[in-house]
């Protein structure tokens, strides 16, 4: 439990005010000396509907980038004129505008800055995930573990193949990399990259139903050492979201990560009958 108090991680949660879903988050900077990973976990009321929003995002060349990222692509998200007529749009079209923020804000010279992001929005019942780098979203549907993301890596051969058709060249130094420098093939900011490493997600939409038990979004703190399936099978006995992500991140300190660890969950309560609510207020 030393771990617990040195590091200080941070964890909450709550429920949509119309009772369909709850929603866990925790977060530590683990083995790092620094903290660049960041989230969100919002529920917002937009044009009367309930919308939630949620998202990792694991900064590399320090934080800012991280928490440009944070401050900003869901704010301008929700406020996006097709945000519920054309959703995907509206997502692509915010990240790309995001980063483009992001780049003029970014003054400094001295250190390129970049972020994942892993986002996922719920409207009505439709689950959006978006994803721009390695952090990673996983559903379980049917008692199944399906990633709903991909991990975006230069060594991919249509990654690869994008990058070089740009004029870059992706290389082997302890792991592959963009130009011999990074390690993920798309990004928020890296200007110096910006040629190569693109804020282009890749989306995909997931219907709710009574099928679809929950999501988790972490970065790859707890990617790099469980397994999708592991995953999963943690969460799946704890009703409480919450936990569910405090036992993610535990397992991933406990497995020697030696990275920043994000986890959020995010539960479908329709077929629960309200038992993650009962739970989760009675730990409160």
């Amino acid at each position: 439990m030393g771990l617990a108090g040195e590091r200080s991680p941070a964890s909450g949660g709550g429920f949509s005010e119309n009772g369909k879903f709850s929603y866990g988050y925790a977060s530590s900077r683990g083995k790092r000396s620094s903290m660049e990973d960041f989230y969100e976990t919002r529920v917002d009321g937009v044009d009367g509907e309930t919308v939630g929003l949620f998202g990792v995002f694991d900064g590399h060349g320090g934080a800012r980038a991280a928490e440009f990222v944070k401050q900003n692509l869901f704010t301008n998200l929700i406020r996006h004129p097709k945000f519920f007529s054309d959703t995907k749009s509206a997502i692509a079209e915010t990240y790309t505008h995001t980063d483009s923020e992001l780049l003029k804000a970014d003054t400094s010279h001295h250190r390129d800055a970049g972020s994942t992001a892993s986002t996922a929005i719920l409207v009505g019942d439709r689950l959006v995930v978006a994803n721009v780098g390695d952090s990673r979203a996983v559903i379980c549907r049917g008692g199944d573990a399906i990633a709903v993301s991909r991990d975006h890596k230069p060594d991919q051969t249509d990654e690869r193949q994008r990058i070089e058709e740009a004029g870059g060249f992706v290389m082997w130094a302890g792991t592959w990399r963009v130009g011999g420098i990074l390690a993920v093939s798309r990004a928020f900011g890296d200007k110096l990259l910006k040629q190569y490493v693109v804020a282009d997600p890749e989306i995909k939409e997931e219907v709710v139903d009574s099928s679809l038990e929950f999501l988790i979004l972490a970065s790859d703190g707890l990617w790099d050492v469980v397994t999708n399936e592991e995953a999963v099978a943690m969460v799946k006995p704890i009703l409480d979201s919450e936990q569910a992500a405090k036992r993610l991140l535990a397992e991933a300190s406990q497995r020697g990560s030696a990275d920043n660890i994000t986890c959020v969950v995010v539960r479908f309560l329709e077929q629960n009958n309200g038992m993650g609510r009962a739970t989760n207020d009675q730990a409160s």
